[in-house]
Parts: structure tokens; C-alpha cells; sequence
């Protein structure tokens, strides 16, 4: 499969040639595995010199959008989730986009994660969550540990409900909210044990099969969490710097 070139401008051609070819393998006219053409006969195609293709090849990889099984071949890939989180994360957080904005959503999006985790999660998936819980017990009053074992509790929680979309969805959503915890905490000094708590009982729902009771106390999780950033004054604050995502 090749990929079909067209000359760019001088300007920012790098940046063309990685649109072009995203483009080419969004429509499907490449698919993951195919292997486009070598750097000369790219650069031929876009009229640009190897240098410049280099740069928006280096773009794609970048993106997971192609990789290198080896140095002299490159194909196209399926960007991993992570990529695809930074990515929007950047975005989001480059638009400014404030802690009432994230919660708006996330109100949404982490009831139906526990919700499709108490319908699909395995027994071996819930075990696996109570563990991290016990760290997270462990970890109480330790506001950098606790913040990423709270991320990975809701990622797990998400995942269990074997729904890419809704994890893809929610993933940069709820890091940029989640991490608010730090601005938090020393306004609301119960709030690592109100977080236990919502946990628990998130997980006894998941053990119980309760759909119902599962989408509930994440609900309560969250609104809650909503509080405390009243609290600390957060409501129509910038929610992150783009740095940060790094």
C-alpha cells in the first residue's frame, strides 16, 4: 500500500505531510500494518526534502499513528490509549477548560464506569481493585501516593466495563479533575477518609453484582469530590497546565 503524496508548502510542510498521511489512514486508504513507502520515495511524493518528511514521520510516531518494526521499515499502527489520553488531555488543558467543566462530565462518565464494571468485572478484576484499595488505606494522608492510586482505582473501574470508548472518553477527563486533589486536600482534611469510604462501598457493590448501588456510590464519589473543590474555591479555575502532562 502506498501512500498517495502531494505537494506541500514550505511552510510548516513538516506538519502537512503528517496531516496527509493521518488523514489517509483515518479514511482507511492505510491500514495498521501496512508499510509506506521508503524516505526518498516519500519525499519525491510531498516534494519536500527527507529532512522535512523526517519531521512529520517523527510527528506520526509520535502520535502512534506508525512505528518501526525495524529501522528501515515503517508501518502503520493503532495508537495506544495512553497516547491518544495525552493527546486530548494536552488539548483540553491548552483550551483552559475549568474543574466545573470536567465535573460536569465526569458525572457521567464514573457512574457508568462502575456501573458496566459491576455488569462485566471478573472476581480476579475486583480482587485486583480491593488490593489497590488497601494501598490506597495504607497511603491515607499521603496526597502524591494517594492521587495515583486514585487514578488507577478509576481507570481498573473503567476498564472492567470492557467499553474502550467510554475509557478513552473518560481517561483525560478525570486526570485533569482527579488531580485537583492536591488544591483540595488541605481544604477538607476528612476527604482521604471520605475517599476510602466511597471505594469500599464501590467495591462491596462490584462483589454484590448491584448495578444499581455501584453507579450510586460513585455518583456520591464524585459529587462529593465537587465539594471539596467548592471548598478550596476551584469552581471556575483553570484546571491544568499543559506542562504538566508531559
Amino acid at each position: 500500500m502506498k501512500a498517495a503524496g502531494k505537494p506541500a508548502q514550505v511552510h510548516f510542510a513538516y506538519q502537512q505531510i503528517a496531516d496527509e498521511i493521518e488523514a489517509q489512514i483515518l479514511r482507511g486508504d492505510l491500514n495498521p500494518g501496512d508499510q509506506l513507502p521508503g524516505e526518498a520515495e516519500l519525499a519525491g511524493q510531498f516534494g519536500v526534502t527527507r529532512s522535512t518528511l523526517r519531521e512529520g514521520l517523527r510527528q506520526l510516531e509520535s502520535d502512534g499513528l506508525v512505528h518501526r518494526p525495524s529501522p528501515r521499515r515503517l508501518e502503520v499502527a493503532v495508537p495506544q490509549a495512553d497516547q491518544l489520553t495525552t493527546r486530548s488531555g494536552r488539548a483540553m488543558a491548552l483550551m483552559k477548560v475549568t474543574f466545573h467543566e470536567l465535573w460536569q462530565v465526569t458525572m457521567m462518565t464514573e457512574p457508568l464506569a462502575a456501573r458496566l464494571a459491576a455488569e462485566h468485572g471478573t472476581a480476579d478484576e475486583i480482587n485486583g481493585l480491593q488490593s489497590l484499595h488497601a494501598e490506597t488505606v495504607a497511603a491515607e494522608g499521603m496526597m502524591k501516593r494517594t492521587i495515583s492510586l486514585d487514578e488507577d482505582f478509576h481507570t481498573r473501574l473503567a476498564d472492567m466495563g470492557r467499553n474502550r470508548v467510554l475509557g478513552l472518553a473518560r481517561e483525560p477527563i478525570a486526570l485533569l479533575l482527579f488531580r485537583g486533589f492536591e488544591q483540595i486536600a488541605p481544604f477538607a482534611p476528612k476527604f482521604y477518609k471520605r475517599q476510602i469510604e466511597a471505594h469500599s462501598n464501590i467495591i462491596a457493590a462490584l462483589r454484590d453484582r448491584d448495578a444499581d448501588r455501584a453507579e450510586k456510590w460513585a455518583r456520591m464519589h464524585i459529587e462529593d469530590f465537587w465539594r471539596g473543590a467548592q471548598i478550596a474555591g476551584l469552581e471556575d479555575e483553570i484546571a491544568l497546565n499543559p506542562r504538566a502532562l508531559s
